[in-house]
């Protein structure tokens, strides 16, 4: 099983393409439909952006 995605996360990221390595999502058999998945997996993008714009200041 693949380790959850943390804010913390984001120092490990130099460029767009380590985005989408780094976020991954855990249960994704688990999830209902792909949709949700997706949805998911959008928000912890979110979460690292964030994080990142927050290192940049």
């Amino acid at each position: 099983m693949t380790k959850r995605t943390y804010e913390r996360d984001a120092i490990f990221i130099e460029n767009a393409d380590d985005l989408e390595n780094i976020v991954n999502d855990k249960r994704s058999c688990w999830r209902s439909n792909p949709s949700k998945a997706i949805r998911r997996q959008r928000r912890y993008k979110k979460r690292l952006i964030n994080e990142l714009v927050k290192y940049d200041r």
